[in-house]
């Protein structure tokens, strides 16, 4: 008979997307397979994008279950980036549902906030270098980010974001001044919106 362990599932939560002034913020939960360890997993940040999207596909493949979710740009701007952060990552723990048959039993968050969820959770701080489950979904919400910039980039181009993804450099600020936000700029951030009343002045 199965031990009641086996059907207690664990998920790791994390985002990508909190600073920049553009796109969405994006979500992601990881049930890893313990009979299918994955080598390498440490915070994205600490990788290079090839090995990012080189374990990008290795965690699609290797996991139990896996989500990816977002809250758009006009999400952010209606709610405030932290509310919009918190429901890409309930819309992600909820994804699971659909490979798993329910929810996980608990879910680590990196950070020191929790979504409203009826399952147990526990913020981790610096989670992504501590939890493998948490480092799997800083890597997937990263690379999925990374990809969503360059397809942004393609439909504007004068904002160079696959240069620096949407985070608020000099290069970044020029083009804002030059041609102003475009549709997936996020109008409630400090830089885009000082932006918008000067070019309304």
């Amino acid at each position: 008979m199965p031990k009641a362990h086996e059907f207690e599932f664990e998920c790791g939560v994390d985002e990508a997307g909190r600073g920049p002034l553009v796109g969405s913020v994006v979500a992601a939960a990881v049930v890893l397979d313990p009979d299918k360890p994955i080598q390498g997993l440490k915070d994205s940040k600490k990788l290079s994008a090839k090995v990012r999207e080189e374990l990008f596909e290795i965690i699609i493949r290797d996991s139990k279950a896996w989500c990816v979710a977002e809250a758009s740009a006009s999400e952010i701007d209606a709610i405030n980036i932290l509310q919009a952060t918190m429901l890409a990552m309930k819309r992600a723990i909820e994804g699971l549902e659909k490979t798993l048959g329910r929810l996980p039993h608990k879910a680590l968050i990196d950070g020191n906030r929790c979504p409203k969820l009826s399952i147990a959770m526990e913020a981790i701080v610096k989670g992504d270098s501590k939890v493998p489950a948490i480092s799997a979904a800083s890597i997937l919400a990263k690379v999925t980010r990374d990809r969503q910039m360059q397809a942004l980039h393609a439909l504007y181009p004068m904002y160079s974001f696959n240069q620096h993804m949407g985070y608020p450099t000099p290069m970044h600020f020029e083009a804002l001044k030059q041609h102003g936000p475009c549709p997936e700029h996020r109008k409630t951030f400090a830089p885009v919106r000082e932006v918008m009343e000067t070019k309304l002045l």
